[in-house]
Order: C-alpha cells, then structure tokens, then sequence
C-alpha cells in the first residue's frame, strides 16, 4: 500500500513522525510526507502561550506537542511520487475525497483543542475518501485538564487508530456522550485558571498528602453492585488507614472458610507500594493490612482469584513490563512468583477470567499515551498460559471503557466487566459493560451502568468493585492532612 500524508509545514507535531513510522512497519506499506504552507492561525498561537505556560507550571517535556518538520528521511522520500491508494489528509481543512481525521466530528488540530477548552476528551474518527467511519475511538489521558498533555496523548490515540483503520482491524465502539457540550472557555481564561490551580495545588500538598486513595466495604453476599445501576446509598465502612499509608484496589477473597481482603498498601514516604492483606471477621477488618507480597517495582491490583485447587494471585507489575502469575504457598500470608505470563508489556490492571473453557486477559496497554484508553485481550488453554495476544489488539480505545476496575462476573445469562470512566480524570467514575462478544476474530461491549462518586460512596473519586466472602469493596480517594496524628 503506498500512502500519502498531507501535512501543514507549520502546524506539525511529533505525534506525526511517531504515525509515519507506524504505518511504515504495516506489511508491505510505504509513506510519502507532501508539506503545505499555511500561516499559523490566531488560535495556533494562543495554543502555543498556553502550551508554554502549562509546561513551565508542571515542568513538562515538549513531547509529542513538539514543533518542528519531520527528519529528511521522512520528509523527502526519495523516490519519484506516484499515485497513492490512500491520501491521508490532516491539514487543518482536508479534503473530502482525502482520508481524514475528526475530533467530535470536525477536522484539524484546533477542533481537539476546542474539545479540550470545553472539558472533554473528543471522539476521534478516522474517514475514509468515501465518508465512510474507518476506526472511531476516544483516546484519552491521566491528566485531560492539562492540554500540554492531553493533546499528546490524544495524538498517540489517534496513531493508534489510523494504523488500524489503514490495516483493516475493527475497534469496539467508543462510549458516547450523554450531555451536552459546556461553553468553550477562552485561553485567557485557562490561562488564568492554571496559574490559580497551580498556586492552590503547592498549598495543598504541603497540607496533604496526594494522592490518598481510601477502600471501603460492606456486607453482601451476591454478586454486588455491578448488576445494578447504582451505588448503594448506605452500608459502606472505611477501611482504616494511618495517614502515611493509603490503601486502594481492594480484591476481598475466600479460602477455607476465611474471608480476606487484599490491597495495594502504599506508602507515602518511599512512594511505591506493596500488595498487603488483611482478614475480615464477624465485626470487620481484623487489625491493620499486613504485607503479604513485595517487589523491586510498585505493585497493585491484587487480582486473586482460585483454579485447579490452589489460590493465584496476579498483581499489577506494569513498572518491570510484565505480567506474573503468583501461587499461595500459605494462604494469605507467603507467596512464590509461578511463571511471567507476559513479557515487554506495560500493562494495566490485567483480569484473568474463565469463559467458555478457555482463559482470556484483559488489561489496558501504554503505547506512549494514556495509560488508561488501549484494551488489549489474551487467550489461554490454561491460566499459566501460554499466552496469546488477540489478533486486532486494542480492541477498543476509549477512556470511557477500556481499563478494567475489577474482577469480570457473570449473572448466569451476561458476562459483566467492571470499567474505569476516566474522561474526568483518573479515578473519576466508574462503569459496567457487558460483554456482547468475544472469540478470536472480535470483541464488543455495551455499557449499562455508570457510577460517580456522591451519595452512594462519599469522596472525590470511585475506582473498583469486587465481591467475595460475603463482602462487597470500592475504593475511592479523601484528604489526608499531614499533621493528622498516627493511630
């Protein structure tokens, strides 16, 4: 396939060059780079000062919102053009017999900005010279308040989904927005809503500590608050903690007629975190959590789930770029490392689960953007692997949707999968999506239920859910002064 990229001289990013070599290492693939003169607008400009004063703020790397022409190698291709099977066009005004990309279904860098300026990560639709939608996803960003990093971000997203509408792989379908658009706030005022929030945060975290993420429970022997629409409103209890430790993904689990709930402990004087448990009696939590499981990287997410008559554990290890399989030697207390189920891969929050005889994973994958928006899939005979990646990987980009938020549960007829909604931020909602399909040649979801932090679960955010024991667990987040005096 020869493919032709339009591009404005003026207004690219290395987000660009970053596609170009995707979409040279496609089978059989070859990209020519045209450039077009075009002023930079009144807009791009303002972008530019806020982009500045964002970076200066947060001391930020340019990164993909980088300026500059591509290298030479790209940008003379060395070869006498010829016609193209695809034009890609993404200049600021395509057009439309040119395969194009859209933010909320405008073109051009400036419609992804005004998204931005109105508080919300756009969907991203990649058309081809027919109009028809090729790849439609909602890339998204831990920090989407930021545009110095949401735009890059975005721009990774997108590279995501050029790729694989240019290669033919289907995307599940993005969540789409149930409210209406708020106003479009100026770059002065942002502006000055960043020096404010920038002032206010250097007050704030030399009164609190940040983040500090808190988990609660309740009593509930079903499958919980997934087959539902709603948090309960009464019945949570807090998870005690002593100010210089946090404690966040809760995975309650039992064993032996023992009930255990499982957390990522983090402390805040080293800044990384262990995996500690705790046992759960006829009146709570017995004592305090208790490290049960430590490594060289942070760890979280402790997914324990039982197969083939032992107890397994699969905690988040994304900072060695693995995913491993630990066995309990003595359950909860001591734990051997099984096998490394996934090698070279930054993967989020994985959850295993049995379905129709065979072992899938699920987990979000880092490919320089967010964290959070790229599920990917793996299917094995055994839970121990081995291993295979699903053929159209990621399945679905979408910040809505993607990362998982708890174990997946099935209510007899649905295959249900706790999601993470953070078009807000990270941690800012949660969500339920059924699974529709899933089998080696697709994957598709709905989502049927979504969860804000309030009345049901106090606090500023809403995390994962997961029943087991007898007892249903949410984590969130609350303010943790550091003068407050240690239990």
């Amino acid at each position: 396939m020869r493919i032709e990229l339009l591009l404005s001289a003026g207004l690219q990013r290395r987000w660009h060059e970053d596609l170009v070599r995707r979409l040279r290492a496609l089978p059989e693939c070859s990209v020519d780079v045209r450039l077009q003169t075009a002023a930079p607008s009144r807009a791009s400009r303002r972008l530019a000062r806020l982009l500045t004063l964002e970076r200066l703020l947060h001391r930020l790397p340019r990164g993909g919102m980088a300026r500059g022409r591509l290298t030479a190698t790209v940008a003379a291709s060395g070869v006498e053009r010829t016609a193209a099977d695809v034009t890609l066009d993404l200049t600021p005004s395509p057009a439309t017999h040119h395969w194009r990309v859209l933010y909320d279904g405008n073109p051009g860098e400036e419609a992804a900005v005004d998204a931005l300026r109105s508080g919300r990560l756009p969907v991203v639709t990649v058309v081809d010279g027919a109009g028809e939608v090729r790849a439609e996803g909602r890339p998204g960003s831990e920090t989407p308040g930021l545009l110095a990093t949401a735009l890059p971000d975005i721009g990774a997203g997108t590279v995501t989904l050029i790729a694989g509408a240019l290669a033919g792989t289907p995307f599940a379908a993005p969540v789409r927005d149930r409210t209406a658009p708020a106003r479009t706030r100026s770059f002065t005022e942002i502006g000055a809503r960043r020096l404010l929030g920038w002032a206010m945060r250097l007050v704030y975290r030399r009164v609190f500590r940040t983040p500090h993420w808190r988990v609660g429970w309740r009593r509930h022997a079903g499958l919980g608050t997934v087959t539902t629409t709603a948090l309960p409103r009464a019945g949570w209890h807090d998870l005690p903690d002593d100010g210089v430790h946090f404690y966040a993904d809760p995975f309650p689990f039992a064993h032996d007629g023992q009930t255990v709930l499982f957390v990522e402990d983090f402390d805040h004087r080293v800044q990384q975190a262990v995996i500690s448990a705790v046992p759960i009696g006829p009146d709570g939590p017995v004592g305090a959590p208790v490290p049960v499981l430590t490594h060289e990287v942070h760890l979280s997410y402790p997914c324990v789930l039982a197969h083939a008559g032992e107890v397994w554990m699969i905690p988040e290890t994304s900072n060695a770029r693995t995913v491993e399989l630990y066995r309990a030697l003595e359950f909860p207390w001591t734990w051997e490392r099984h096998s490394v189920l996934l090698d070279d891969v930054v993967a989020s929050d994985a959850t295993p689960f049995l379905h129709e005889d065979r072992w899938w994973l699920t987990a979000t994958v880092g490919t320089g953007g967010s964290f959070s928006d790229g599920l990917c899939l793996w299917s094995a005979p055994e839970l121990w692997g081995p291993w295979t990646p699903h053929a159209q990987n990621p399945v679905l980009v979408d910040i809505a949707s993607a990362r998982p938020a708890g174990r997946v549960v099935s209510d007899g007829t649905r295959l249900l999968r706790p999601v993470q909604d953070c078009r807000d931020g990270y941690g800012a909602a949660m969500a339920v999506a059924e699974i529709t399909r899933l089998d080696d040649d697709g994957f598709d979801q709905r989502v049927i239920a979504h969860y804000r932090p309030g009345d049901g679960w106090s606090g500023s955010r809403v995390h994962t859910l997961n029943t087991g024991g007898g007892i249903e667990t949410i984590d969130g987040s609350r303010l943790s002064p550091r003068f407050r005096r240690r239990r």
